[in-house]
């Protein structure tokens, strides 16, 4: 009757739990059978007498009770003597009777004995007696076998560590579900290798664990739960297993909730759990109440949470000390914080300060910072070392970080790698860094992207009268998008597609966004469309505007236009301006203009 085998978790604490039912009348009177039968020598009352006794508390009562059934040949008293001596501090006493026990083949015994040969470091030893409690069935014996092989980097480690979470051991469900996660992130997307449960992703396994373990109260497992669940969008049950694992004290997954909470808008309490998490020494909290601080204007409330941030171990607090002083023109102290957060490795510390000392007229002791921080893997700061090379005219090298800093997502680096590609002639790998861009949201490489397209692309007729207009090309909803997003060349752009479609509605919108954005071609297109839709007086207003910002066709339609109209000295005064501004076409027709309205004038 192995009694005390199955309660060998009363070793691992090392502390003994008084029974809950002691003062229960129906446990009181089962005691009392078992104490007159052990008084007439009944071996088993004996036995299951000591182990009442011991697990209350009462060695002296329990130890005589339990020598004498170890006496008889009960192994459960043996490695319950074992557990008793063991708490009195006789270990070796404690180890003779779990490998007596043991040998007769108490699981439990056996997984006191390897445990105590491991803590001896005698890891043959306590394998051997691991393996065989674990291979009896013992779910800590399996654990800890799994624990000591894992240690070892043996790897049958996972197959006694998945035995015990099997059994319902948390704490192995959890280590488990740790070990899929890892290799999840090792294993290309898709990829399911041959193991347990084939067909599922470790990361599908590594929730199952992790589902067991928090259920149980594991509250590690129950944030690492809620971070599967957060990164597929699951927000709502997130929530609840963050909050669990809060409740339970654990301080990244109150800090996990809090970003929640923000997320969802409810930056109320969400500040309340980053508190709870940064008051348990969460660097990570403690950095988001200074952020939320620092957005109300509380700088000196802020400053002081970036420190306790960077009290908790996290570098983070001295970027974000650094960033607060640059914003307030603390120049000096930003260098320090920065410096202090970038020599611990922090690689947009790294940059920032690069920015900084570049900003102060410091280009070479700004390049090593850059050059750190872009090793590091900072994407903005291969970006700014291709600036800083393109600066000093070493196309080659800023092409080079630009391309870096693109493979990488960078969408202005994409667009300067497209448009050197483009001065190169190498079209193709200029289209597709082009695309990157636009689509990473650049105006200026939509459209240049736009032009790329619109020259390959053969020329349109306007549709016949009754027919309707051609669809849209690709290069017309590129220049559309960077037209939308306020690029004047593109809104003219777009306006002259309209305009070639017969659309002169859509036409006139574009071109009149672009003269009020300030285009001169802007202007001069719209000053045409009015024209020809009969409103001259409008059109000399816009051709106005853009002869007066340099465009020299709209001086010479001004000029035009005021000859007509018999106000030669007018017209002769934009002609000269036409003559000025060019091009060569239009200098020579404004002269000869100018000229005919000269000798008219004299006449």
């Amino acid at each position: 009757m192995d009694v005390m085998g199955d309660k060998a978790t009363l070793l691992e604490t090392g502390r003994f739990v008084p029974s809950a039912d002691r003062d229960d009348p129906g446990a009181a009177a089962e005691e009392m059978q078992h104490r007159v039968a052990a008084e007439a020598g009944d071996v088993d009352a004996m036995s299951v007498l000591g182990s009442l006794l011991l697990r209350r508390g009462d060695l002296d009562g329990a130890e005589s009770l339990l020598r004498a059934a170890t006496a008889a040949g009960d192994r459960a008293a043996a490695n319950n003597l074992g557990v008793l001596l063991h708490q009195r501090g006789y270990v070796e006493d404690a180890a003779g009777w779990w490998r007596i026990a043991a040998v007769a083949g108490s699981a439990a015994a056996a997984h006191a004995l390897g445990r105590h040969h491991r803590e001896r470091g005698d890891e043959p030893a306590a394998e051997y007696w691991l393996r065989q409690s674990a291979e009896q069935g013992h779910t800590l014996g399996a654990y800890a076998l799994a624990d000591l092989l894992e240690h070892r980097g043996d790897v049958g480690a996972e197959r006694w560590m998945r035995t015990a979470a099997e059994r319902g051991h948390r704490e192995a469900a959890y280590r488990l579900a740790r070990a899929l996660d890892r290799r999840a992130e090792q294993e290309p997307p898709g990829e399911v290798g041959a193991r347990p449960g084939a067909g599922r992703s470790p990361l599908d396994e590594a929730e199952q664990w992790y589902r067991q373990a928090a259920a149980r109260g594991h509250r590690r497992a129950a944030l690492h739960l809620g971070a599967i669940l957060e990164k597929r969008g699951e927000l709502k049950e997130a929530g609840r297993w963050y909050l669990t694992s809060a409740k339970d004290g654990e301080a990244k997954a109150a800090c996990a909730l809090g970003f929640l909470l923000r997320d969802a808008g409810d930056e109320t309490n969400a500040a309340v759990w980053w508190l709870k998490a940064a008051q348990d020494g969460d660097g990570n909290a403690a950095n988001a109440l200074g952020a939320l601080h620092a957005e109300r204007g509380e700088t000196q409330t802020a400053e002081r949470w970036y420190r306790a941030a960077l009290d908790a171990g996290d570098v983070n607090g001295a970027y974000n000390l650094g960033l607060l002083c640059a914003e307030q023109k603390r120049t000096a102290q930003a260098d320090q914080w920065y410096r202090r957060a970038a020599y611990a490795g922090h690689r947009e510390a790294a940059n920032a300060l690069a920015v900084l000392l570049l900003q102060g007229g410091d280009a070479l002791g700004a390049e090593p910072w850059f050059s750190k921080a872009a090793e590091a893997g900072s994407v903005d700061a291969a970006f700014n070392l291709g600036i800083l090379y393109a600066s000093r005219g070493d196309d080659t090298a800023a092409l080079r970080w630009y391309e870096r800093a693109a493979a990488a997502g960078h969408t202005d680096a994409a667009l300067q790698v497209g448009t050197a590609r483009l001065r190169d002639g190498d079209e193709q790998e200029a289209e597709r860094h082009l695309r990157c861009a636009a689509g990473g949201g650049s105006a200026e490489a939509a459209y240049r992207l736009g032009t790329v397209l619109d020259a390959r692309r053969p020329g349109a007729a306007a549709p016949a009268l009754g027919e309707p207009a051609a669809r849209k090309t690709e290069c017309e909803e590129w220049y559309e998008r960077a037209a939308q997003q306020g690029h004047r060349r593109a809104q003219v752009r777009v306006g002259m597609l309209a305009a070639g479609r017969g659309d002169v509605v859509e036409a006139a919108r574009w071109y009149r966004l672009a003269a009020e954005a300030g285009s001169r071609n802007g202007a001069f297109n719209l000053g045409l469309l009015l024209a020809r839709e009969g409103s001259e007086p409008e059109a000399a207003l816009w051709w106005t505007r853009a002869a007066d910002a340099g465009h020299g066709r709209a001086a010479l339609r001004l000029a035009l236009l005021y000859a007509r109209r018999g106000q030669l000295a007018e017209g002769q005064r934009w002609a000269s301006r036409a003559v000025e501004l060019g091009p060569a076409e239009v200098a020579e027709r404004a002269g000869r203009l100018g000229e005919a309205l000269r000798q008219e004038l004299s006449a």
